[in-house]
């Protein structure tokens, strides 16, 4: 769902630490209950409690029969699981089971639901692309749902142009595009369509239903240091009630810079009465009535926002500065250790909190924070640089351009490791900063940083200076690399540039694998990409993403041996949504068996074939619940025990290849391998036919994107056509159309020369050619 500015949404979770009892089929903050019936004959039972019972009674009933009845004790670390065996056949739905603590209170019930035929609910759609969609409506909701559910491939910014295409003046799609370029720090164009949103709410004298396009225009303007706009804007947005209490909210942040104490505290007042529970609010409130002098009333609010939220840092601080009032700061810093330890010496945590001050030009308050920090000797936090450049920038505020001038140089000497920039609210710091040391390569390489996600060619000119001040920055060119690789496609320009990262420096593992996959997308011969990974292998087996190269180019120069040592030798961790290890695992020992096989070894290949269906635990993949490879590996399976005389153990395999059908995928081709060697020529035909289409239709596709690709993942075109090809191939290849095919795997090989799979096919099927 959709958070508004300052809004304020509570719920509980209660996650059960599930022990032995298998499934859930009733639970609540006590008790966690599964039962099953086996057979109609037989109950499984399964308790988990999250506290301790003594002699609680379980109570099993069919209608008004007891079942079972007994005394169970039962806690966390003790679940309790019993089976029962009955004389006679049970009717489910007339099932009553129930636990009762030692005095005859209710803890949990459960009765089975009566069994309903339920349709499945529509699955999810891929989007059509934008110029399908008919009405504009859609295009702004199909924009809405990538916006809310993050797509690796996906911007909804095609959705929203297209309509603006066919309505320019949109105010739905104005405001939603508006709201993307505010996020991306653009405020200036953010402002043209929020200001073109408002031209058709408005038009006629008329007054908007909804104020968030003033809201926003607001926010711009203010960012843009507009600040007279920016609170017409805010006071047109209090118009709408659901944006009044953020738009008073922010109303008051200008007040508190333009130093009008009593009008923030009136219209702080105000949005308090629209939205008591942001501790925000509350806070900043606390801070004006410290600001006049009204202590008491001041920290009567930051003890009630503690009660509500004891790790909101900003009211802690205040505390703390209402103390150093009433008691003195010695006394004062010895009760903030204590906030220390809850704020964890984390730089980001201070800097939020003078980020907070700052937005509402309490400028002594957010270097007083960073001050503290910085003297407290903490050598980890005391040396993050961007804690000097706020300090600057706070300096600069307040008029005081030679200590900001001397902050500003402390940060540019401070290493840059681990500082990566992501608020907003640094751009600002870091361009002031460059006005006063326009030379500063750090500055201008944490501004890329910032910028590369929100405006790319900025963020690329930013690194490009950063080169040329440092040239021997190796991350700047490292950064340089991806850069022109993902934004520019200028992968000449990403090689030269990781190569220039390399050699600076060589002990980042990471280095050899983001230079790999750009030698990949460039051409460069495997063997050429290999020699150098082996050149560097220490390092290269630090991580496990770069050995993972080193061990996929093995594999495709027919190297299995090694990459087989490599695969069982170390080990791997592997991230959410990783798991590809694995892949490795089974093609280096199905090629491997395979090469064995094709030179009579068939004993050698069997054993290669069996350990490929293995789930070593260095590789840290657990089995899936559908082991889609396995049915490839029980073909070969079937494959080496047929050419061992063993036709029983062959026949076994190739039935179970074919178990679950995985109709036009590469699987799917040995599917209809093991089909044709069970005699079912028709329901193999149609599995190589599924693989045409499956190809032709990718190939078809204007843009050939997953749209359930998992997160994270991007392929290019040029691969997935390549892929296309393959598909093709194999699908000829089953049907005996072995010209078709061959033409295909070069098709494929010509996209992707790195396609070791269409290599392969061409290598066993066409030496002779």
């Amino acid at each position: 769902s959709w958070l508004q500015p300052y809004e304020v949404r509570t719920f509980k979770q209660y996650w059960y630490p599930i022990k032995e009892i298998g499934g859930v089929k009733a639970a609540n903050r006590k008790i966690a209950l599964n039962l099953e019936i086996k057979d109609k004959k037989r109950l499984k039972i399964g308790l988990n409690s999250t506290c301790l019972y003594r002699q609680a009674q379980l109570i099993i009933r069919e209608g008004e029969k007891i079942l079972s009845q007994q005394q169970v004790d039962i806690s966390p670390p003790q679940p309790f699981l019993k089976e029962i065996s009955l004389a006679s056949e049970i009717n489910e739905e007339s099932l009553r089971v129930q636990l009762f603590s030692s005095s005859g209170k209710e803890l949990i019930t459960y009765c089975p639901p009566p069994k309903e035929k339920v349709s499945l609910p529509e699955p999810v759609k891929p989007p059509r692309p934008p110029a399908e969609i008919k009405t504009v409506e859609e295009l702004y909701l199909t924009g809405l749902r990538l916006e809310q559910f993050h797509h690796p491939s996906l911007e909804p910014y095609p959705y929203y142009e297209e309509g603006l295409r066919r309505d320019p003046y949109d105010s739905r799609l104005n405001t939603a595009l508006g709201l993307l370029l505010l996020k991306r720090g653009l405020y200036s164009e953010a402002e043209t369509r929020l200001r073109r949103a408002l031209e058709r709410l408005t038009a006629n004298y008329t007054s908007p239903r909804n104020g968030e396009p003033y809201y926003y225009l607001g926010v711009a303007l203010r960012a843009q240091g507009r600040y007279e706009e920016a609170i017409q804007a805010f006071y047109r947005a209090t118009w709408n009630q659901a944006w009044a209490a953020a738009s008073y909210l922010s109303l008051a942040e200008i007040r508190c810079l333009q130093g009008d104490w009593r009008s923030a505290l009136e219209l702080l007042n105000r949005s308090l009465a629209l939205n008591r529970l942001s501790t925000r609010t509350l806070v900043l409130k606390a801070v004006v009535l410290r600001r006049v002098g009204r202590l008491r009333a001041a920290e009567e609010i930051i003890q009630a926002v503690l009660k509500t939220d004891p790790l909101d840092f900003w009211a802690r601080n205040e505390l703390f500065l209402l103390e150093k009032d009433r008691v003195g700061e010695k006394k004062a810093l010895q009760n903030w250790t204590a906030v220390e330890a809850r704020m964890g010496n984390i730089g980001q945590n201070y800097l939020e909190l003078a980020v907070d001050y700052g937005r509402c030009g309490l400028w002594p308050e957010a270097m007083d924070c960073l001050w503290r920090l910085i003297n407290s000797g903490q050598k980890k936090v005391t040396t993050y640089p961007l804690l000097y450049y706020y300090l600057g920038y706070f300096l600069e505020k307040t008029g005081e351009k030679k200590r900001a001038a001397y902050y500003f140089e402390q940060a540019r000497q401070l290493s840059p490791y681990y500082c990566f920039p992501f608020r907003l609210e640094t751009i600002d710091v870091l361009r002031t900063a460059l006005e006063h040391q326009p030379n500063d390569p750090r500055a201008h390489y944490y501004l890329g940083n910032l910028l590369f996600h929100l405006q790319p060619e900025e963020a690329l000119k930013e690194w490009e200076i950063a080169a040329q001040l440092d040239e021997s920055f190796f991350i700047v060119h490292r950064n340089l690399g991806l850069g022109y690789a993902w934004v520019k496609n200028d992968i000449a320009k990403a090689i030269s540039s990781l190569e220039k990262a390399l050699f600076y420096e060589k002990s980042q593992p990471r280095l050899f694998y983001e230079l790999d996959l750009v030698y990949e997308a460039g051409g460069v011969s495997p063997q050429k990409r290999l020699n150098l990974l082996q050149a560097y292998h220490n390092i290269v087996a630090q991580r496990d993403d770069s050995l993972s190269r080193e061990i996929l180019l093995l594999v495709q120069l027919g190297d299995y041996d090694q990459a087989i040592k490599l695969l069982e030798s170390h080990h791997f961790h592997v991230w959410e949504g990783g798991g590809r290890i694995h892949d490795l695992f089974v093609d280096a020992y199905l090629l491997r068996g395979q090469k064995y096989f094709s030179r009579g070894d068939f004993e050698p290949a069997l054993r290669d074939f069996q350990r490929a269906l293995d789930y070593p635990e260095n590789l840290e993949v657990g089995r899936p619940y559908h082991d889609r490879r396995a049915f490839q590996i029980y073909y070969f399976i079937g494959q080496a025990y047929e050419a061992l005389g063993k036709n029983r153990l062959a026949q076994e395999f190739y039935q179970k290849a074919v178990q679950e059908k995985q109709s036009g995928s590469e699987i799917g081709y040995y599917q209809g391998l093991a089909l044709k060697r069970l005699g079912r020529m028709a329901e193999a035909n149609k599995m190589f036919d599924d693989l045409i289409a499956s190809g032709r239709g990718l190939l078809e596709k204007a843009v050939g994107l997953d749209f359930f690709a998992k997160f994270g993942e991007k392929q290019s075109e040029t691969k997935r056509r390549a892929q296309a090809h393959y598909l093709l191939g194999l699908g000829y290849l089953g049907k005996g159309k072995r010209n078709e095919a061959k033409a295909e795997f070069e098709k494929a090989l010509q996209l992707n020369p790195n396609h070791f799979k269409a290599k392969h096919q061409l290598l066993i099927h066409y030496q002779e050619d």
